[in-house]
Protein backbone atom coordinates (compact mmCIF):
# COMPACT_ATOMS: atom_id res chain seq x y z
CA UNK A 1 0.00 0.00 0.00
CA UNK A 2 1.35 3.55 -1.02
CA UNK A 3 2.18 6.00 2.12
CA UNK A 4 -0.03 8.47 2.68
CA UNK A 5 1.64 11.74 3.80
CA UNK A 6 0.32 14.93 2.34
CA UNK A 7 -1.94 15.34 -0.53
CA UNK A 8 -2.26 18.92 -2.39
CA UNK A 9 -4.46 18.27 -4.72
CA UNK A 10 -7.89 19.43 -6.92
CA UNK A 11 -11.45 18.73 -4.55
CA UNK A 12 -14.45 17.76 -6.08
CA UNK A 13 -17.81 18.51 -5.00
CA UNK A 14 -20.29 16.06 -4.09
CA UNK A 15 -22.87 17.25 -1.70
CA UNK A 16 -25.27 14.78 -1.98
CA UNK A 17 -26.19 12.85 1.08
CA UNK A 18 -26.54 9.05 1.60
CA UNK A 19 -24.58 7.79 -1.19
CA UNK A 20 -24.06 4.21 -0.89
CA UNK A 21 -21.36 1.91 -2.24
CA UNK A 22 -23.84 0.77 -4.85
CA UNK A 23 -23.85 4.01 -6.03
CA UNK A 24 -20.22 3.74 -5.52
CA UNK A 25 -19.67 0.92 -7.47
CA UNK A 26 -22.63 -0.93 -8.66
CA UNK A 27 -22.75 -4.59 -7.88
CA UNK A 28 -22.47 -5.69 -11.56
CA UNK A 29 -18.79 -4.73 -11.50
CA UNK A 30 -18.21 -7.29 -8.05
CA UNK A 31 -16.56 -9.90 -10.89
CA UNK A 32 -13.40 -9.16 -9.86
CA UNK A 33 -11.03 -9.85 -6.16
CA UNK A 34 -8.22 -7.55 -7.60
CA UNK A 35 -7.85 -4.23 -6.57
CA UNK A 36 -7.29 -2.63 -9.89
CA UNK A 37 -9.30 -1.62 -12.99
CA UNK A 38 -12.66 -0.29 -10.96
CA UNK A 39 -11.86 3.27 -11.30
CA UNK A 40 -13.58 3.43 -14.73
CA UNK A 41 -16.94 2.25 -13.26
CA UNK A 42 -16.48 4.52 -10.31
CA UNK A 43 -20.24 5.87 -10.04
CA UNK A 44 -20.96 4.20 -12.81
CA UNK A 45 -25.15 5.34 -13.17
CA UNK A 46 -24.27 9.11 -12.23
CA UNK A 47 -21.43 9.18 -14.92
CA UNK A 48 -22.73 7.03 -17.84
CA UNK A 49 -25.49 7.49 -20.36
CA UNK A 50 -27.11 3.90 -21.08
CA UNK A 51 -25.03 4.17 -23.86
CA UNK A 52 -21.66 4.31 -22.52
CA UNK A 53 -21.34 7.95 -23.07
CA UNK A 54 -20.35 10.21 -20.60
CA UNK A 55 -23.01 12.20 -18.73
CA UNK A 56 -21.44 16.35 -18.55
CA UNK A 57 -22.81 17.67 -16.09
CA UNK A 58 -21.59 14.40 -13.55
CA UNK A 59 -18.94 16.31 -11.50
CA UNK A 60 -15.99 14.04 -12.19
CA UNK A 61 -16.68 14.15 -15.92
CA UNK A 62 -16.09 18.28 -15.70
CA UNK A 63 -12.66 18.68 -17.26
CA UNK A 64 -12.06 20.88 -13.55
CA UNK A 65 -12.11 17.50 -11.59
CA UNK A 66 -11.59 14.41 -13.89
CA UNK A 67 -8.16 14.43 -11.60
CA UNK A 68 -9.58 15.11 -8.45
CA UNK A 69 -7.40 13.74 -5.75
CA UNK A 70 -10.14 14.62 -2.96
CA UNK A 71 -14.15 14.75 -2.59
CA UNK A 72 -16.01 16.41 -0.64
CA UNK A 73 -19.23 14.66 0.02
CA UNK A 74 -22.34 14.62 1.83
CA UNK A 75 -23.35 13.07 5.18
CA UNK A 76 -23.15 9.20 5.23
CA UNK A 77 -21.23 8.73 2.90
CA UNK A 78 -20.26 4.64 1.57
CA UNK A 79 -23.35 3.72 3.54
CA UNK A 80 -25.07 0.12 2.22
CA UNK A 81 -24.12 -2.99 1.67
CA UNK A 82 -20.22 -3.98 2.92
CA UNK A 83 -17.95 -4.53 -0.48
CA UNK A 84 -14.58 -3.31 0.01
CA UNK A 85 -14.83 -2.86 -4.21
CA UNK A 86 -16.16 0.20 -3.14
CA UNK A 87 -13.00 1.85 -1.60
CA UNK A 88 -11.17 -0.16 -4.05
CA UNK A 89 -13.16 1.81 -6.90
CA UNK A 90 -11.96 5.20 -5.33
CA UNK A 91 -8.61 4.21 -4.72
CA UNK A 92 -8.09 3.40 -8.77
CA UNK A 93 -10.10 6.33 -9.61
CA UNK A 94 -7.04 8.43 -7.94
CA UNK A 95 -9.04 9.84 -4.98
CA UNK A 96 -7.17 10.18 -1.55
CA UNK A 97 -9.01 11.61 0.62
CA UNK A 98 -12.63 12.11 1.01
CA UNK A 99 -14.29 14.42 3.58
CA UNK A 100 -18.25 14.70 4.79
CA UNK A 101 -19.88 14.55 7.75
CA UNK A 102 -20.13 11.21 8.49
CA UNK A 103 -19.23 7.82 7.31
CA UNK A 104 -20.91 4.40 7.67
CA UNK A 105 -18.77 2.09 9.77
CA UNK A 106 -17.53 -0.49 7.45
CA UNK A 107 -16.99 1.73 4.80
CA UNK A 108 -14.62 4.00 6.65
CA UNK A 109 -12.54 1.61 8.00
CA UNK A 110 -11.96 -0.16 4.46
CA UNK A 111 -10.98 3.23 3.38
CA UNK A 112 -7.90 2.99 5.70
CA UNK A 113 -7.08 -0.62 4.68
CA UNK A 114 -7.02 0.55 0.96
CA UNK A 115 -5.01 3.82 1.25
CA UNK A 116 -7.80 6.10 2.30
CA UNK A 117 -7.85 8.85 4.50
CA UNK A 118 -11.55 9.59 5.20
CA UNK A 119 -12.60 12.49 7.29
CA UNK A 120 -15.04 13.67 9.40
CA UNK A 121 -15.64 17.48 10.45
CA UNK A 122 -18.50 19.44 11.58
CA UNK A 123 -21.39 20.25 9.24
CA UNK A 124 -19.62 24.29 8.82
CA UNK A 125 -16.31 23.17 7.93
CA UNK A 126 -17.45 20.90 5.05
CA UNK A 127 -19.81 23.55 3.56
CA UNK A 128 -16.68 26.03 3.63
CA UNK A 129 -14.44 22.73 1.77
CA UNK A 130 -17.40 22.42 -0.72
CA UNK A 131 -17.59 25.97 -1.46
CA UNK A 132 -13.93 26.11 -1.97
CA UNK A 133 -13.76 22.71 -4.52
CA UNK A 134 -16.69 24.16 -6.45
CA UNK A 135 -14.24 27.31 -8.00
CA UNK A 136 -13.27 24.47 -9.87
CA UNK A 137 -9.24 23.05 -10.69
CA UNK A 138 -7.44 26.41 -9.30
CA UNK A 139 -8.77 25.68 -5.95
CA UNK A 140 -6.20 22.94 -4.79
CA UNK A 141 -6.70 21.64 -1.08
CA UNK A 142 -4.12 20.55 0.89
CA UNK A 143 -4.65 17.77 3.54
CA UNK A 144 -1.52 17.02 5.91
CA UNK A 145 -1.99 13.55 7.38
CA UNK A 146 0.82 14.25 10.18
CA UNK A 147 -0.24 17.54 11.22
CA UNK A 148 -4.02 16.45 10.77
CA UNK A 149 -5.13 19.31 8.77
CA UNK A 150 -6.97 20.26 5.71
CA UNK A 151 -6.06 23.47 3.77
CA UNK A 152 -8.53 25.76 1.64
CA UNK A 153 -7.17 27.09 -1.70
CA UNK A 154 -7.59 30.06 0.51
CA UNK A 155 -5.22 29.34 3.55
CA UNK A 156 -7.93 28.53 6.07
CA UNK A 157 -6.97 25.55 8.14
CA UNK A 158 -9.26 23.16 9.65
CA UNK A 159 -8.04 20.22 11.84
CA UNK A 160 -9.30 16.32 12.04
CA UNK A 161 -8.91 13.59 14.32
CA UNK A 162 -7.80 10.27 13.49
CA UNK A 163 -7.12 7.58 15.56
CA UNK A 164 -3.33 7.03 15.79
CA UNK A 165 -2.72 3.58 15.10
CA UNK A 166 -5.03 3.99 11.58
CA UNK A 167 -2.80 7.38 11.22
CA UNK A 168 0.14 4.82 12.11
CA UNK A 169 -0.44 2.24 9.16
CA UNK A 170 -1.42 5.37 6.39
CA UNK A 171 1.82 6.94 7.01
CA UNK A 172 3.90 3.48 6.99
CA UNK A 173 1.42 2.55 3.89
CA UNK A 174 0.37 -0.93 5.87
CA UNK A 175 -2.74 -2.74 4.88
CA UNK A 176 -3.22 -6.10 7.40
CA UNK A 177 -0.46 -7.93 5.24
CA UNK A 178 1.75 -5.77 5.80
CA UNK A 179 1.30 -5.00 9.58
CA UNK A 180 1.85 -8.77 9.53
CA UNK A 181 4.71 -8.99 7.79
CA UNK A 182 6.36 -5.96 10.57
CA UNK A 183 6.44 -9.58 12.99
CA UNK A 184 7.45 -11.85 10.41
CA UNK A 185 10.89 -12.13 13.08
CA UNK A 186 8.46 -12.63 15.81
CA UNK A 187 6.54 -15.49 13.88
CA UNK A 188 9.42 -17.37 12.41
CA UNK A 189 10.87 -17.45 16.23
CA UNK A 190 7.63 -18.69 17.24
CA UNK A 191 7.49 -21.07 14.82
CA UNK A 192 11.26 -22.44 15.51
CA UNK A 193 10.51 -22.28 19.26
CA UNK A 194 7.18 -24.35 18.46
CA UNK A 195 8.82 -26.81 15.99
CA UNK A 196 11.57 -27.75 18.90
CA UNK A 197 9.26 -28.48 21.49
CA UNK A 198 6.45 -29.88 19.67
CA UNK A 199 8.48 -32.13 16.98
CA UNK A 200 5.64 -34.27 15.89
CA UNK A 201 2.89 -31.54 15.05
Amino acid sequence: MEKFKTVTGVAAPMPLVNIDTDMIIPKRFLKSIKRTGFGVSLFDEMRYNRDGTEIEDFVLNKPAYRNAEILIAGDNFGCGSSREHAPWAIADFGIKSIVSTSFADIFYNNCFKNGILPIILPQEQVDVLMKDAEKGENARQTVDLEAQTITTSDGEVFSFEVDPFRKHCLLEGLDDIGLSLEKVDSIEAFETKANAERPWV
